[in-house]
């Protein structure tokens, strides 16, 4: 059974930072891309990073490039987003998901399976 499993939400001031966790079960990690995804109050959930375990393929959303960073432990089935210089508009629910031979990044129907999500609220 396929499970991915967010963690690390939580409520932050402007500027400040979070990392976000998602551990991956049930497939073959190196073989797959995992994509963190948000979803805003009102509005359409938005591709925010990936990497993709079988070729090193990273992806940011230009609204994140520079402040965002994505990692992922292959020993732990573990990919991280560490996010700094967190702003209002960062405000959402992140969603880790996973897909093999994805080729458009930020685009979730390139994504099999989703985890349930972890608030991430920043306060002005």
């Amino acid at each position: 059974e396929v499970q991915l499993v967010e963690s690390g939400g939580g409520l932050v001031q402007a500027g400040g930072s979070l990392r976000l966790s998602c551990a991956a079960s049930g497939f073959t990690f190196d073989d797959y891309a995992i994509g963190w995804f948000r979803q805003a109050p009102g509005k359409e959930r938005e591709g925010v990073s990936s990497i993709d375990n079988s070729d090193s393929r990273v992806y940011y959303a230009d609204s994140v490039k520079g402040r965002f960073t994505i990692s992922s432990d292959n020993a732990k089935n573990t990919v991280y987003l560490q996010m700094n210089s967190l702003k209002p508009e960062d405000t959402a629910v992140y969603y880790c998901a996973c897909g093999r031979a994805v080729v458009t990044p930020y685009v979730e129907y390139e994504y099999d399976y989703w985890g349930q999500g972890t608030q991430v609220t920043v306060s002005s």
